[in-house]
């Protein structure tokens, strides 16, 4: 597929299948549309996109996010609720202090650490997100991205007409006891974020590209016994986070970075979360529909 042209932004690719590198302008000031449809267009060309040196506030951040759509709100408990902007941070905004270890807004980013795509555990779940650095420790706190769209077109045949038939049931409280407890959720945020379906492959509207459609949130297959379920999440785990079809990025103060959460998966590292402060600032698009319908949800969980 040929890749667009552009004239009002300069593109360098950071890897060879996916993200890229976007300089020549300042999103702190209002931006012409003409620049914008380039970056809208490099964003369903490469999937991941970094703008180094974005001096962004508050506003400007959810500026810049809500030309691409409308914002999902942050649920309970996170730092950030009920708010558009989630705080990815150890350092509590009321005190500016280090929260401690054991503080379950920070227990819950652990979870974190495993490859995840945002907001799966939601009907419509996310289309994009856009993650600002506003402080980054000296050491740790990367961000690793895998390529979906690779890993899918890397399965053999078989591999993929299989997989265009399936269903997985996605569960914030599944993913967050892999890493916490099992009854780390309240049942009030349980209930906020019921488990849902999500098709385990996906295509982006706006090219046809295909991707996988994994994450740490999906739980089983639907119609499936759960082991054998469980075995196939994981085979294409491993295979989607290869070496070749995976991007690190080593975060610099004032990096934005904005992912297409429909053709990557990503995952955090751990740094000193007890000594070094790290503030990170995410908005999140809200996706267009849902992955799958409610019917073929159902037949596939009633299939044997």
């Amino acid at each position: 597929m040929s890749e667009p042209e552009f004239e009002h932004i300069t593109v360098r690719r950071l890897h060879p299948l996916f993200a890229a590198e976007i300089s020549g302008v300042d999103l702190t000031a209002p931006l012409a549309e003409p620049a914008f449809a380039e970056i809208a267009a490099a964003f369903n060309a490469h999937a991941a996109l970094v703008f180094p040196g974005q001096r962004l506030d508050d506003a400007g951040q959810l500026a810049f996010a809500r030309r691409f759509g409308d914002l999902e709100v942050l649920q309970k408990g996170a730092i950030g609720e009920r708010t558009l902007l989630a705080g990815i941070s150890n350092v509590d905004p009321a005190t500016d202090d280090i929260i401690p270890a054991d503080d379950p807004r920070l227990l819950r980013q652990y979870s974190n650490e495993l490859w995840h795509t945002d907001s799966s555990f939601k009907r419509i779940s996310a289309r994009a997100s856009l993650l600002h650095a506003r402080e980054v420790p000296a050491t740790g706190g990367d961000t690793s991205f895998a390529c979906m769209r690779a890993a899918w077109d890397a399965l053999p045949a078989d591999r993929r007409a299989l997989c265009e038939t399936l269903v997985a049931e996605h569960d914030f409280a599944y993913s967050r006891a892999l890493t916490v407890k099992d009854d780390f959720l309240t049942p009030a945020q349980k209930a906020e974020v019921p488990p849902v379906p999500q098709a385990l492959v996906v295509a982006n509207p706006r090219n046809g590209r295909k991707a996988l459609y994994l994450a740490s949130h999906a739980s089983h297959i639907l119609g499936w016994p759960r082991a054998r379920g469980r075995a196939l999440l994981d085979e294409l785990t491993a295979h989607a986070t290869r070496p070749d079809f995976v991007y690190t990025h080593h975060w610099r103060q004032w990096d934005l970075v904005m992912w297409d959460n429909r053709a990557t998966m990503h995952r955090g590292s751990a740094y000193d979360y007890r000594r070094d402060r790290r503030v990170m600032v995410r908005a999140t698009v809200a996706g267009d529909a849902a992955t799958v319908s409610a019917d073929d949800a159902a037949r596939a969980a009633a299939a044997s």
